[in-house]
């Protein structure tokens, strides 16, 4: 229950602060990875130095998060579970990702589709130079479904069982597979580890995220069978769950045709398109995010609460 105290704290310091800017950890993170990349990713064996610094960098990370929890902790309790909401604050950007949605959607209201490009440029990977307000929109609920796991809901499931190193280490994975888990003559061996062990973490999260997400929105069995067959229409094995389910609630049609630094890139569909995606679409899906945060984490509380108490 101490860690579930520490969760709600989190989620009321990041309701308040956001993500921090300075001073984030996650950034320091980064710098390990990207330090590692320039040292070993090169020559021959790029697999298991890949291996390597993903092994580094969870260590340190796990490490010293549970080090710092353990010694705050027998301090006081008060101090153990502020110190230890402030890591899984640093570990979920809910706030972060609301603005960084209402940053593409408050050009979009006013017609500057230049900036609404440029924003939107600054959360997805595709190119974005040359696309409309629907190509604009569906980017950017795109990344509201998938970070709704990601970014939210799977670094809470990581901290309801293990508690804010747990939290720390999801988010420690999930860096080295944003950094460095790209499929391209670089990184295809280098990144590989990452790749894998962040699909193995996310398995879990993003199919209940899904399934919380439809659940709380009192979704019809139209939803339901639109997530099950759609899912598996993405080429990461979890963010199509996410996607899925956020198409499903918006009657939007998710997927298609990207591009990434001027290669065309063709995936399949997701979702029906019974209405056309419009800026209104951002703002509901925000709105569903947040619902289903709110939601995961009351559900976790009460199997936590549930499994304390049996």
């Amino acid at each position: 229950m101490t860690h579930v105290w520490a969760i709600v704290f989190a989620l009321l310091l990041d309701r308040i602060f956001a993500d921090p800017h300075r001073f984030h950890p996650v950034s320091w993170i980064g710098q390990v990875i990207a330090y590692m990349d320039r040292r070993l990713n090169k020559g021959k064996g790029r697999k298991g130095k890949g291996l390597l610094t993903l092994f580094v960098v969870c260590t340190l990370t796990f490490v010293v998060s549970y080090g710092v929890i353990t010694v705050a902790y027998r301090l006081s309790f008060l101090v153990g579970m502020f110190i230890e909401a402030i890591i899984i604050f640093v570990s979920i950007a809910p706030t972060s990702l609301a603005k960084a949605a209402y940053g593409v959607l408050e050009p979009l209201k006013r017609g500057d589709i230049e900036e609404a490009r440029k924003n939107v440029a600054m959360i997805v990977g595709r190119d974005t130079e040359m696309l409309q307000e629907d190509g604009i929109v569906r980017a950017c609920v795109e990344t509201v479904a998938e970070n709704t796991s990601d970014g939210v809901t799977a670094p809470l499931f990581y901290a309801f069982l293990g508690g804010g190193a747990l939290a720390m280490l999801y988010r420690a994975v999930n860096t080295c597979d944003s950094m460095l888990g790209y499929k391209n003559d670089r990184y295809a061996q280098f990144g590989w580890a990452s790749a894998r062990l962040d699909d193995v973490l996310n398995y879990l999260p993003a199919r209940l995220t899904a399934f919380v997400m439809l659940f709380v929105h009192r979704a019809n069995k139209q939803a339901w069978k639109l997530l099950f067959r759609d899912a598996r229409n993405h080429p990461s094995p979890n963010s199509g769950w996410c996607e899925a389910a956020m198409a499903a609630l918006l009657g939007v049609q998710l997927g298609g045709v990207n591009t990434y630094k001027g290669v065309v890139s063709v995936r399949p569909t997701i979702g029906d398109a019974s209405v056309p995606l419009a800026s209104a679409h951002i703002e509901q899906a925000v709105a569903i995010m947040k619902r289903t945060t709110v939601a995961f984490t009351i559900g976790g509380s009460l199997f936590v609460f549930a499994c304390t108490w049996s």
